[in-house]
């Protein structure tokens, strides 16, 4: 199969979908019938060419094997009058409610697989499955489980759905801003998994980064007036930005150490012009400000040139936004780097003795990390190198470790 025609299945794969259960209501049978509507389309388009309809064409395909699906289903009779009807608004123009092409379902999909029933590794996968049209085998690979582990967590999360009645409907005034901030949330956890793999040999995933960049591209589309919708896309890209720079063979290169030259210049564009816009609002949320924190990081010639006190105070606005440990590491970094590591170092001893984030095994690794760079910094050699080994020995990620051990052996 040609890069275009994958390009194009992976771009209609929702909008089909969204036709599908729009339609009959069923999620499950739905996602199923698309796939195998996909699969034809596979074997068809790259040697008869791809249809003047794409779209149209693979609802046809989803269509018929919906009816089938139904057909087969427990409650026979019912499913077939419900699939009766579904035919009479395909085939009477006056009761249809959209035509495939004047229809943008990817919202309302996005909100389907986020739904607040599902378990935020379920969003994740059924996200990843049915809108970003990854194989299961894919979505597996990228949460270091089996495909058929990941296969029936999927099921499980389509089943959940069609016991809850989750319903395929834009957001309303009461709902919105909390269903728009899960399916935010997903993004960005699928751009994180994708830009530092959490278990593997390669320090990225490139499937998972490009693909939330395009699902928040979409949802950018849908909502263009939502600031942090705004500033999440803006963070993807100026994070995105330092990708090439970012390993050198396979190894991590720090930001300090990165050719900046090979910084990507149009994502970094983009990014800034798009956090720009929306800066000046009332209100700020945590992807604006995070993309702020990049675009400083982004438009800095040198490390020299950078502006750490400013991002440390960034920081600190983040740190109220969303107190979690990785941003409360992070600012740690920034300050010390403002201010010098030793008043980096009374800040993390303030941290741990108020959070305990040298004890929590979901935040230890990191702060060992942290620690032993600025110790570095202060000329503690030893103790340096016994943390990052200690870091090293708490990841899965094997480009990271092979990155803290390559610190640890050149301290000596």
């Amino acid at each position: 199969m040609t890069t275009d025609v994958e390009h194009l299945l992976r771009t209609e794969a929702p909008q089909v979908l969204g036709a599908l259960v729009r339609r009959f209501g069923r999620f499950d049978l739905a996602e199923d019938a698309v796939q195998e509507a996909l699969l034809a389309a596979s074997r068809a388009w790259p040697a008869d060419g791809v249809p003047e309809n794409p779209r149209s064409w693979l609802i046809r395909i989803g269509y018929r094997r919906m009816v089938d699906l139904l057909r087969s289903d427990q409650a026979r009779r019912r499913r077939e009058q419900e699939a009766g009807m579904a035919d009479m608004a395909m085939q009477e123009p006056a009761r249809r409610a959209h035509s495939p092409q004047e229809t943008d379902d990817s919202l309302a999909l996005l909100l389907l697989c986020c739904h607040p029933a599902l378990s935020i590794t379920s969003q994740v996968a059924l996200t990843l499955r049915a809108v970003g049209g990854l194989t299961t085998a894919e979505i597996a690979h990228a949460h270091g489980t089996t495909e058929g582990t990941m296969g029936a967590r999927i099921s499980r999360a389509k089943q959940r759905l069609a016991r809850v009645g989750g319903r395929f409907t834009q957001p309303t005034d009461a709902d919105r801003d909390s269903r728009i901030a899960a399916v935010m949330q997903v993004l960005y956890l699928i751009f994180n998994e994708g830009y530092t793999a959490s278990t593997g040999d390669h320090l990225a995933r490139i499937d998972l980064t490009s693909e939330a960049i395009r699902l928040t591209r979409m949802l950018h589309d849908s909502l263009p007036d939502d600031a942090e919708v705004t500033g999440l896309l803006a963070l993807m890209l100026l994070t995105e930005s330092r990708h090439t720079a970012r390993t050198g063979d396979d190894e991590l290169v720090p930001l300090d150490e990165q050719d900046r030259t090979q910084w990507n210049s149009t994502l970094i564009r983009e990014g800034t012009e798009l956090i720009d816009s929306v800066w000046n609002r009332r209100e700020v949320g945590q992807y604006q400000v995070q993309a702020a924190i990049a675009a400083v990081h982004a438009t800095a010639s040198s490390p020299e040139q950078t502006d750490w006190p400013q991002i440390a105070a960034l920081y600190l606005w983040l740190e109220r936004l969303n107190p979690i440990a990785p941003v409360r590491l992070s600012r740690v970094v920034a300050v010390a780097q403002a201010y010098g590591p030793t008043r980096g170092l009374a800040l993390l001893d303030d941290l741990n003795r108020r959070y305990r984030l040298d004890q929590e095994p979901l935040t230890r690794q990191r702060e060992h990390a942290v620690r032993a760079h600025l110790l570095q910094l202060t000329g503690d050699a030893a103790g340096a190198a016994t943390l990052y080994r200690q870091a090293a020995a708490l990841t899965a990620n094997q480009a990271e470790r092979r990155y803290l051990l390559g610190r640890s052996d050149r301290l000596g």
